[in-house]
C-alpha cells in the first residue's frame, strides 16, 4: 500500500508534468500555428524539446508544401496581388499569382507577398547604384531563386504557402528602382484602396514613379502614381517638346496625356506648375499580357 505522503507526491508531480507539457504545447502552437495533434506529435517524438519539435514541424510543412506544389503545378493562376514598397532611395514592385481571389485575401498569401517584396528590395539595396536611376528586372526564374531574409529561397517560401493555402501559387515578376541623386524621390501606390499603407501595400494594380523635384511632394507623387495606374502610359515623353509628334505619342507618352485627376491639365502642364520632372516610372497589373518578359520604360522624343 502506497503511503499517503508518497501518493500525494506522485500525484503532484504528475500534475506538474501535465501542466508543463500543456505549456510547451501551447507555446509550440502559438509559435508555429500548426494543429494541436501535429504539435503534440512533434513534442512526443522529440522528448518535449520545443525547439527540436518546432524544427521538425517546419521541415514536415516544407516537405508537404513541395509535394502539394508538384501536384498543383500547371493549374491556372489568374488572381493574386501586386505588392509595392518604397524605402528611401529604393522601391520595388512584385506580382504574385494564385488561383482565386479568396486566397489573394488570405493572410498567409499576404505574408508570402511581404517576403517576396522584401527580398527584392533587399537585393536592390545590396547593389551599387551605377546611374542616377537604376532598374533591376526579376523574371520568374530569377525571382524564385532569390534568397529571403531567413536565407531560404523564395521558391521554398512559395511551396510552403502552397501547402498552407491549398492552391497553386506562382511568383511571376518583380522590378526594383533605385535612385542616386538626392533631388530624385520615389513614390508608390496600389489600387484599389491599399490593404496596407506605404511603405508596403497590396492591390490589383501598382505603380512606382521617380520624380526630380526640389521639395518632397507626397501628394504630387501619389497622384502621378494614380495617373500611371489609371491611364497606363507607355513612355514618359520629352518635356522639351511642346507638341506631340502624332496621335500615338499623345496616347502613349505620359506628359501629353490629360492628367487623370484634372482633365483641364496635361501632365506636362502639371509638372511645369510643380517645377518637377518624371525621370522613371513602372506599372504592374495582375494578369496583364506582356509583349516582352517585362516592359521597360523609355523616354519618347
Amino acid at each position: 500500500m502506497i503511503p499517503a505522503q508518497i501518493f500525494r507526491l506522485i500525484h503532484t508531480n504528475g500534475l506538474l508534468w501535465q501542466a508543463t507539457n500543456k505549456t510547451r504545447l501551447a507555446k509550440l502552437r502559438k509559435k508555429t500555428g500548426y494543429t494541436f495533434a501535429n504539435c503534440k506529435k512533434a513534442l512526443e517524438l522529440h522528448e518535449n524539446d520545443v525547439d527540436k519539435a518546432e524544427k521538425w514541424l517546419r521541415e514536415q510543412a516544407q516537405q508537404y508544401g513541395w509535394t502539394q506544389a508538384a501536384k498543383l503545378k500547371g493549374r491556372n493562376t489568374s488572381q493574386g496581388l501586386i505588392t509595392v514598397t518604397v524605402d528611401g532611395c529604393h522601391a520595388a514592385l512584385a506580382e504574385i499569382n494564385c488561383e482565386t481571389d479568396f486566397v489573394a485575401r488570405n493572410k498567409k498569401f499576404h505574408s508570402l507577398a511581404e517576403t517576396v517584396i522584401s527580398a527584392v528590395l533587399g537585393h536592390a539595396r545590396s547593389q551599387e547604384i551605377q546611374n542616377d536611376v537604376q532598374r533591376i528586372i526579376f523574371h520568374a526564374d530569377v525571382l524564385k531563386d532569390l534568397p529571403a531574409a531567413d536565407g531560404k529561397l523564395l521558391s521554398d517560401h512559395s511551396a510552403l504557402a502552397i501547402g498552407n493555402v491549398g492552391e497553386n501559387i506562382s511568383l511571376r515578376r518583380a522590378l526594383a528602382i533605385s535612385v542616386r541623386s538626392p533631388d530624385v524621390t520615389l513614390y508608390g501606390c496600389t489600387h484599389p484602396a491599399p490593404m496596407n499603407p506605404i511603405p508596403m501595400s497590396f492591390g490589383k494594380y501598382g505603380a512606382l514613379v521617380a520624380i526630380r523635384c526640389k521639395e518632397n511632394d507626397n501628394m504630387l507623387g501619389t497622384q502621378l502614381c494614380q495617373h500611371v495606374i489609371g491611364m497606363d502610359p507607355q513612355k514618359i515623353g520629352n518635356p522639351q517638346v511642346d507638341e506631340p509628334h502624332d496621335n500615338v505619342d499623345e496616347e502613349q507618352c505620359m506628359i501629353y496625356q490629360e492628367f487623370l485627376l484634372d482633365p483641364n491639365l496635361s501632365v506636362q502642364q502639371l509638372l511645369a506648375e510643380s517645377n518637377a520632372e518624371i525621370v522613371d516610372f513602372a506599372r504592374f497589373e495582375i494578369g496583364e499580357e506582356l509583349e516582352e518578359p517585362l516592359k521597360t520604360v523609355h523616354n519618347c522624343a
